[in-house]
């Protein structure tokens, strides 16, 4: 039995009341992002979400700078029967479609697995040619960030089933939840948040906070600084360079949000 975000596998479980037993085990399926009809990437990914996972990948390489060079999205009927609903083709115009012939040019065809994000592509110089720093002139109290994952864990429907997906959350700043994702890998959940927003118009989001599970890397602060996050948080530990990105770019960092308790690594200014 299974629904496009899980399945259930038969299992032997071995312990004290051993025995065997069904398990709901999240779904990782590999989609195909086109663009303009030419094969891109191809991102592990939890079905669910994939137009908004699709825009979002697209703006955090490059490859868009707003809605206003997206045009449709949509699962390709060209595929077979059994990959239609793991293929995506976006259309993008304006000056998006130079920007596309650029990236197809300078990057090999590989599969990006769902712990991969940008894998290291694009360094901080590069980064501030496009966005240099944020806007956020706000403070936010420090009850409010220590609530944001039990917040977030309230909302994971699918991991309370499986105990299998990473999460994302963006929360306004009086520490209510406005999105939630949640996908096997942090990178897409992130991917699918940002995504939404830009469909809608949102962006950017200089009022928001984003909280994330697992540790933070420099991929994920990226993510933040193109869609104008002031502050990310997570539940473990961020990498140097997401420090280093943090620092540069504007963003209040926050790691190891456990209980009331938290480290702020970049500008602490904006915790009250």
């Amino acid at each position: 039995m299974s629904d496009r975000g899980t399945h259930t596998y038969a299992s032997l479980h071995v312990g004290p009341a051993g025995g065997p037993r069904d398990e709901v085990v999240a779904i990782e399926e590999p989609m195909e992002v086109r663009v303009n009809g030419s094969p891109f990437a191809v991102i592990m990914r939890t079905p669910g979400a994939d137009r908004d996972l699709a825009a979002g990948f697209l703006l955090a390489e490059d490859v868009v700078h707003g809605v206003h060079e997206i045009g449709l999205i949509e699962h390709c009927q060209d595929a077979d029967q059994e990959g239609r609903d793991n293929v995506i083709n976006v259309t993008v115009t304006g000056a998006a479609v130079d920007r596309l012939e650029s990236r197809l040019a300078g990057r090999r065809q590989v599969m990006m697995t769902a712990s991969c994000g940008l894998c290291g592509r694009r360094t901080i110089e590069s980064l501030r040619s496009r966005v240099s720093s944020v806007a956020g002139d706000w403070t936010v109290p420090a009850s409010v960030i220590a609530s944001l994952p039990s917040t977030l864990r309230r909302a994971q429907r699918v991991f309370e089933t499986t105990g299998g997906l990473h999460a994302a959350g963006l929360f306004d700043l009086d520490g209510t939840l406005l999105l939630a994702a949640e996908d096997v890998g942090r990178h897409n959940a992130v991917d699918k948040i940002t995504g939404r927003m830009l469909l809608e118009r949102k962006l950017p989001l200089s009022r928001a906070m984003l909280q994330v599970s697992g540790r933070t890397s420099f991929e994920l602060v990226q993510k933040a600084l193109l869609a104008g996050i002031p502050l990310i948080a997570s539940v473990s530990a961020p990498s140097s360079l997401a420090i280093d990105l943090a620092t540069d770019s504007g963003i209040t960092l926050c790691g190891f949000v456990r209980g009331a308790t938290f480290n702020v690594y970049a500008h602490p200014e904006r915790v009250g």
